[in-house]
């Protein structure tokens, strides 16, 4: 099993356990700059996973690549 089996395996059990989460994400395209925000997982998918997070007062969903949460782009505040 490789890392990224582990880190899908962490995200899809945080979505169906408790899909309300923390999160950290810097990312430059699209531009996207969350620090302890409250998100919720929406989805979860093979290669991706949706949040929605409410920053700018209203809903917004993003799609998010388990890669990047490898490569520390992304960090989920929540331990599982």
């Amino acid at each position: 099993m490789t890392q990224l089996d582990v880190i899908k395996q962490k995200v899809n059990y945080l979505y169906s356990v408790s899909p309300k989460i923390h999160i950290n994400v810097r990312m430059n395209h699209p531009r996207l700059e969350l620090k302890n925000d409250p998100v919720v997982i929406k989805g979860v998918y093979k290669n991706i996973f949706t949040i929605e997070e409410y920053t700018t007062g209203v809903p917004r969903v993003h799609s998010l690549q388990y890669v990047d949460i490898l490569t520390g782009n992304i960090e989920i505040i929540e331990k599982t």
